[in-house]
């Protein structure tokens, strides 16, 4: 009997999965496979947490249309290689990805199956538009402005949704070996993994209920403490949600300000592909400065102990939730780096360390966008974190949700506290190594 090999790496979904719909239609057997990584071990305990509970969603789709998810432990391509090899697999398919390891796997992997004389198959489903498609007119193997490329991928034809296999049939004889448990993480609110909470998530977010959806997405995506972003970030992360079919049903609302949102993933997803030290190197040239390195104002920033409101409250969020809000992500990489001066890598790896949806084309990439060192037209911008916070938190809710040392001010002062008449007991003031922008603390 024909048998295909489907290896999944980020793609933790049955609908609109290239790879598994392939496999399905073109082999009656077909074996859905895992591998757990060393190399990627202990890399983020939420993270970690998150995959746990996305393999335990999965095999239960899977289970669901008869089938099972095999895991096995140890390096990707080799046990996908053994587990094609003692099951006469003719194919195996993985959904293409951009990031130097997952490069690496795929060129081992299709060696590999050559030497085995066992075809390797990579589809699309981690993007929308495919990163390598989209090349500028002038030359180059990628766009380096948002806008022209926004432009032409706005244009470009999207592929047809897979459709979701009715039965996936595996071999007889095959042990699909056990999943680890899943572990704590270190966030205590962070959000559950997995294809079905996601897609749970995806029809509240598309139904907008109660003013709270994809339709008032334009009018309050800023809006610090309404919190009315989708937070579907996570699940495209891992592909419990389709890029794809998200940007098909925004379209369908006239969502334009989602749908830009939703390119500009993958922008940075075509960037990292032809640039795979994006987390460690600049993208622009001359672009690293005399950053600084103080291992204090790093402490306090990751503590959320500025003595900046806003800036506390999104790196304490970061922590409480593996998440932050978007607009709190652009204030908190700009205080770090455009005012504290410290590194951007401190900051990627930060991030890393807490985000449930940190990945490198998007952490690395909007890192350097804040830092001035990636695509940015404007490297010299700066985000002043109290304009930031009486705009888009202006009665200072998201700041007391987050810093209950401040929950007795009440109103925009929460902002400012070094103004009021009397110390906040427990809460800092504004760093040593930062008072001497004074003017720019005071607005």
């Amino acid at each position: 009997m024909n048998t295909a090999v489907v290896l999944f790496t980020r793609d933790l979904r049955v609908h609109d999965n290239p790879a598994l719909a392939e496999a399905c239609a073109g082999a009656e057997r077909v074996i859905p496979l895992y591998v757990l990584d060393p190399t990627l071990a202990g890399l983020s305990a939420n993270r970690s947490r998150f995959l746990r509970q996305c393999l335990a969603d999965l095999r239960e789709q899977l289970r669901q249309r008869g089938g099972d998810l095999v895991v096995r432990n140890g390096d990707p391509v080799a046990e996908a290689i053994r587990v094609a090899r003692e099951h006469d697999a003719a194919t195996i398919h993985l959904a293409a990805d951009v990031s130097g390891y997952a490069r690496r796997r795929e060129r081992r992997l299709t060696a590999e199956g050559e030497r085995h004389r066992i075809a390797v198959r990579l589809h699309p489903g981690v993007t929308i538009v495919d990163p390598g498609v989209l090349r500028p007119g002038g030359g180059g193997d990628c766009y380096k402005v948002f806008t022209p490329y926004f432009r032409v991928w706005s244009q470009t034809r999207w592929r047809a949704e897979a459709p979701v296999p009715q039965r996936v049939t595996l071999p007889d004889d095959i042990a699909t070996g056990g999943l680890p448990a899943i572990p704590d993480g270190d966030s205590p609110h962070a959000a559950e993994g997995g294809e079905t909470v996601g897609r749970r998530r995806l029809t509240a977010w598309l139904s907008s209920i109660d003013g709270y959806g994809i339709d008032e997405y334009p009018d309050v995506h800023d809006d610090l403490p309404a919190d009315r972003t989708s937070r579907l970030s996570p699940y495209l992360r891992w592909g419990c949600l389709s890029p794809l079919a998200l940007a098909e049903a925004a379209r369908k609302r006239d969502a334009d300000a989602f749908v830009r949102q939703l390119c500009w993933r993958d922008f940075y997803y075509q960037v990292a592909r032809v640039f795979p030290k994006l987390s460690t190197e600049p993208l622009r040239p001359g672009g690293d400065r005399g950053w600084r390195y103080d291992e204090d104002a790093l402490a306090h920033w990751q503590d959320g102990l500025t003595g900046v409101p806003v800036v506390d409250a999104g790196m304490r969020q970061l922590r409480a939730e593996g998440w932050m809000h978007n607009r709190a992500r652009l204030i908190t990489a700009a205080f770090l780096t455009k005012h504290l001066g410290l590194d951007w890598r401190a900051g990627v790896d930060w991030f890393f360390r807490w985000l449930i949806d940190g990945d490198v084309p998007n952490n690395s990439g909007n890192w350097q966008w804040v830092a001035g060192t990636g695509n940015d037209t404007r490297p010299g911008r700066r985000f002043n974190p109290i304009r930031q916070a009486l705009r888009f938190d202006p009665e200072g809710v998201y700041v007391r949700r987050y810093v209950p040392e401040l929950k007795g001010i009440d109103g925009p002062a929460v902002h400012q506290p070094w103004r009021l008449p009397k110390p906040v007991l427990d809460y800092p003031g504004p760093l040593e190594s930062h008072r001497d922008e004074a003017v720019w603390l005071r607005g």
